[in-house]
């Protein structure tokens, strides 16, 4: 009798913890999604905003450059605060502050004004990741790791296809209003105030242990904080590479491709993308995190012209399609990398710190793109598959070093 009532408790107990772990990662996904989604309204309103400024486009594209420029600040505070003081007060205020800097870029009065807000913004992007992604893996079974990184790191394309979609709202709201209803992210705070609980492995080391400072551990740690920062830097070449100026100035633009059409291939390929994330985050638990990331990056490669010298719209659709399953599937794997990659005093600060310094240093994508697309002289796809295929080769390298001399000092799950 005794024997039965303490397998129901266990089960019990289990059922809760499922119950519980399935809350935190959904508001986590919430979280990342609605924050990349009021990103990606500004990539596609990019000329509607110079044009309602009456500035030209290239004063627009500051906006991109300066969130990503002051993402690794919001990743150091969110970060030090969700280490210091809980997951999950910390996450609440950042996203009530992304929420509301996302309204207040409806209402400038100027293009200073605007790109001030998109710098602020990119405080409280920055800060969401890192928070989210530390409460999620220590809040999780370890069986769930591999899967669970693929869904909140598609929370990011997820975001990317909301934006699209609401997209198609800017006849009717125009792009002020677009960024007004990117504040409704707001709910996501309630969401994780109301059903998610604090990091049980926080709770534990914030009654044992005393707080470990971010630059301690870097001295400690000086090669492993330089390849984290390297493989971000390869990661965000990569992935803005490959999306920040492709639907407006390639599709729409150079390839003269129809508004409901872009549209269309922006939604079959973030829709790819979020598959990609979940299908090569499953693998990581089979196959290693370093192993996946490599064939994700490798497989990148021979899709680059398919991706970008078409003219048809069914094989430019093929191309964004495949690359996007396998830049954003190596993302998958990146959450749980980065948080078996940490030291657990830091864990909400050193992955999202090293996450957005490689988006830091990635921050001229834009730029660069624009300036090699002039030089060479023949539009953007050599720009485009110059940055994408660099930046993947050289993941794939970085990654062949990690599997190789264990420079991680750690081994995924299964392995």
């Amino acid at each position: 009798m005794s024997d039965g009532t303490s397998v129901a408790g266990v089960s019990a107990t289990r059922e809760v913890d499922v119950r519980t772990a399935r809350h935190v990662l959904a508001a986590s996904f919430l979280a990342w999604m609605l924050d990349a989604c009021d990103f990606f309204i500004v990539l596609f309103t990019l000329d509607n905003v110079a044009d309602g400024f009456g500035v030209p486009l290239e004063d627009v594209l500051w906006a991109p450059t300066l969130t990503l420029m002051t993402r690794p600040i919001g990743a150091f505070l969110c970060g030090r605060s969700a280490d210091r003081f809980g997951r999950k007060p910390t996450l609440i205020c950042t996203i009530v502050v992304y929420s509301l800097i996302e309204v207040m870029s409806a209402f400038s009065p100027s293009i200073g004004v605007f790109l001030a807000c998109r710098a602020l913004f990119g405080v409280a992007l920055g800060g969401v990741w890192g928070v989210g992604t530390s409460l999620v893996m220590e809040s999780v079974p370890k069986s769930w790791r591999g899967t669970a990184s693929g869904l909140l790191q598609a929370g990011y394309p997820a975001g990317y296809l909301l934006a699209s979609l609401m997209f198609l709202l800017l006849p009717v709201l125009g792009w002020r209003g677009l960024f007004i209803l990117g504040g409704v992210a707001i709910v996501s705070a309630v969401y994780v105030g109301l059903r998610v609980p604090e990091s049980p492995e926080w709770l534990a080391r914030s009654r044992t242990e005393k707080p470990v400072g971010l630059w301690t551990v870097v001295r400690g740690h000086m090669a492993l904080s330089a390849f984290a920062v390297a493989v971000m830097t390869m990661f965000n070449f990569m992935s803005h590479g490959s999306q920040d100026l492709y639907p407006k100035l390639f599709l729409a633009i150079e390839r003269h491709i129809p508004h409901d059409h872009v549209t269309m291939i922006v939604v079959c390929y973030n829709i790819a993308a979020i598959s990609g994330g979940l299908f090569f985050g499953w693998l990581s638990q089979r196959l290693g995190r370093s192993r996946t990331i490599m064939l994700a990056a490798l497989l990148v490669l021979p899709i680059l012209p398919l991706w970008t010298l078409p003219h048809s719209l069914l094989w430019l659709t093929v191309g964004a399609v495949c690359i996007q399953f396998c830049i954003q599937g190596a993302w998958g794997v990146v959450p749980a990398y980065l948080s078996e990659l940490s030291p657990a005093s830091v864990r909400a600060t050193f992955p999202g710190v090293a996450y957005q310094l490689g988006n830091l240093i990635a921050a001229s994508n834009a730029l660069i793109q624009h300036h090699l697309a002039g030089v060479f002289g023949k539009g953007l796809p050599p720009a485009l598959m110059l940055v994408v295929g660099g930046a993947s080769l050289t993941l794939f390298l970085l990654l062949m070093v990690d599997a190789r001399i264990g420079l991680s000092v750690r081994k995924a799950v299964g392995e």
